[in-house]
């Protein structure tokens, strides 16, 4: 019996030990029986995946399903990624530090493109000719996003602030229909929906700005990287492969977008113009980007004023599984 006992005891403690060494080497040889992604208008890479099915192939091989949810902005991804309805999410990098700011448990692991996809606009005949112009005049944008945080960058820039203007909370698409139909003065603007009326109605971006524009970043939620760290950087070497297809097939892109958007290829066209897809590894570039928008949310009290932002930047911009796929 004593000898039973100790055999049972010395393979309790095999097992503790061998799962205290996997732990400790960091391997993780668990699979999610499924992995969903959002796809959205402003990512072009993620619409080319969804296209091709090169994302449902690959897990195929591991018995993984996938699955693909709209995300009609970076405020819809973010609450996807919050509620768990997704695994990565695609969001503009100054809404990704927002939602960070308060709390949500997200790591933005890779650049789907730098894209001058915001804009101020109004309509043609308007007698708004700049930022200075839009006081005390209504003003669409949605909430939490990049072109939000762009809107309130210009402002601050133009010594106004979002208490000069009335802020007109609608979603991108619903924002450029109310500037048509002339129930806002301005529009925070966002492609392909900016490329439209600036087509269709000759509205004018009255205010451009690149480098207010922060970066497209796909987000993973941190419970799942931690879980599932190869499974990450597979995401990323598939979104690697669209990438590189959309820089080797600009028309072909254009088409795609054209589609799932419902929107004339001349819009996609000036929407992928205004899209550089050349750099994809996240990095200083965007630390600064996000250290710079983060400063004006807290000025305007977006984000706690006591909030440390070059900590919260660093918890946000996670480079490590991307630099084990980009060796370009």
């Amino acid at each position: 019996m004593k000898k039973i006992v100790l055999g049972f005891i010395s393979i309790l403690l095999l097992v503790v030990i061998t799962g205290c060494s996997d732990n400790a080497s960091g391997e993780k040889n668990d699979k999610p029986k499924k992995i969903t992604l959002d796809y959205a208008y402003y990512s072009p890479t993620s619409l080319i995946l969804r296209e091709f099915g090169w994302v449902e192939e690959e897990f195929k091989k591991d018995g993984i399903e996938v699955e693909f949810v709209l995300s009609q902005g970076s405020n819809k991804a973010l609450e996807f990624l919050n509620s768990s309805s997704v695994d990565f999410g695609s969001t503009a990098g100054a809404a990704a530090l927002l939602a960070k700011a308060k709390g949500s448990p997200i790591e933005s692991v890779y650049v789907f493109s730098k894209p001058e996809w915001t804009a101020l606009v109004t309509n043609k005949d308007s007698d708004i000719k700049s930022v200075k112009d839009l006081k005390g005049k209504k003003v669409a944008a949605t909430l939490g996003t990049d072109p939000y945080i762009f809107l309130l960058r210009a402002l601050n820039d133009a010594g106004l602030s979002a208490d000069d203007v009335e802020i007109i909370n609608l979603q991108h698409a619903d924002g450029a229909a109310a500037l048509s139909t002339n129930q806002v003065d301005a529009w925070a603007g966002l492609d392909p929906h900016m490329a439209k009326v600036e087509l269709t109605t000759g509205a004018e971006l009255f205010y451009r700005n690149p480098d207010f524009n922060t970066y497209g970043v796909l987000n993973v939620r941190s419970d799942f990287a931690e879980k599932y760290p190869n499974q990450v950087e597979k995401v990323i070497e598939l979104y690697e492969k669209a990438r590189k297809w959309a820089i080797e097939n600009p028309q072909e892109a254009a088409e795609i977008l054209a589609k799932e958007a419902s929107i004339d290829i001349d819009v996609a066209l000036k929407q992928l113009e205004r899209t550089d897809y050349s750099n994809s590894l996240p990095g200083n570039e965007q630390v600064e980007a996000l250290q710079a928008a983060g400063e004006v949310l807290q000025k305007g009290t977006i984000i706690d004023k006591d909030t440390d932002l070059e900590k919260v930047v660093a918890e946000l911009i996670n480079p490590d599984y991307a630099k084990k796929i980009i060796k370009d």
